[in-house]
């Protein structure tokens, strides 16, 4: 998705109401609103913004695509996005949904557990081509949940009205947790093909010399070439397998460099830098942490 104007900078969500000519929020921290209800002046259609706070979106499609980052994705069929604050995002001209969407701002759970645990809910990281897809039974909760933050915010506010919000924000972000592990499941075929890939592609990485040109392999290249995000190509393979991507590089790196010990007389330098490693000392690190023995000791088992 390309766009030649800057990004529309939206700090407050009393400023995004303003902007999107909704009524005043009934929190300043805290907003849930009927997307039916958003209007974009003409002036406003091509325009991407950043936004200063959290965005949870269900939206069903009636026309039109949500933009975000690079690309376009079609809510057809329903779904759910999330973003973080500080995130592109863009609505293609007489782009229309139904649906709901949470604003939240950082300041708002500051000072609570969540707001040190939101690092932990790595949809926000995804793109929009990884979105979330609900069955029926999982709208009927997501739905439920919104509802139930809505009805809250029309509470006169007592003491205990933060505290109540912010559980059920928590208890919406762990059910889409659980929603994507099994969306993570129910594609297990898919993603087998995405691993069996991935191996191929570090294979071909260290056969082709990449490595002595570019460095060690990164999570960001791997889901770069299968057109995924870095953090949902890490919790995918961490769902398959149990373990991340990183920990599959590191197993490939291990692989190679047992074959290049057994097999040939370089150095134990000269293997580090033909697997990409600026240093020596690190390429024995992460041997010896993973194997619990050094490079020549393992070498000297094949003499």
């Amino acid at each position: 998705m390309n766009n030649n104007l800057s990004p529309l900078r939206i700090e407050s969500i009393s400023e995004l109401h303003n902007l999107l000519h909704l009524t005043k929020p009934r929190h300043p921290l805290l907003s849930v609103v009927d997307t039916c209800q958003m209007k974009v002046d003409e002036s406003n259609r091509k325009l991407s913004f950043v936004m200063g706070f959290y965005v949870i979106s269900y939206k069903k499609s009636t026309n039109g695509k949500m933009g975000y980052g690079q690309g376009y994705y079609d809510f057809d069929e329903g779904g759910m996005m999330f973003t973080a604050p500080n995130q592109i995002i863009a609505t293609e001209q007489n782009a229309e949904y139904s649906g709901f969407s949470i604003f939240v701002h950082p300041d708002f759970f500051r000072n609570y557990p969540l707001g040190k645990n939101m690092r932990k809910y790595g949809f926000f990281s995804y793109a929009t081509n990884e979105a979330l897809h609900l069955s029926e039974a999982e709208q009927i909760v997501i739905l439920n949940l919104f509802k139930s933050i809505d009805q809250e915010l029309n509470i006169p506010i007592d003491e205990t009205s933060q505290d109540v919000l912010i559980s059920y924000i928590e208890v919406l972000l762990n059910y889409s947790q659980r929603f994507y592990k099994r969306q993570f499941m129910t594609r297990k075929a898919v993603n087998h093909d995405l691993l069996v890939r991935m191996e191929e592609l570090l294979d071909e990485y260290f056969d082709n010399g990449f490595s002595l040109e570019k460095g060690l392999p990164t999570v960001e290249y791997l889901a770069d070439q299968v057109n995924l995000s870095p953090r949902y190509l890490s919790d995918m393979l961490r769902s398959l397998t149990g373990e991340s991507a990183q920990y599959h590089i590191h197993e490939k790196l291990l692989e190679k460099a047992k074959i290049y010990l057994s097999t040939t007389q370089l150095t134990v330098a000269e293997i580090a830098y033909q697997l990409g490693f600026e240093q020596p000392q690190s390429f024995n690190k992460l041997f010896k942490r993973k194997m619990n023995l050094s490079p020549l000791d393992f070498r000297s088992n094949f003499n």
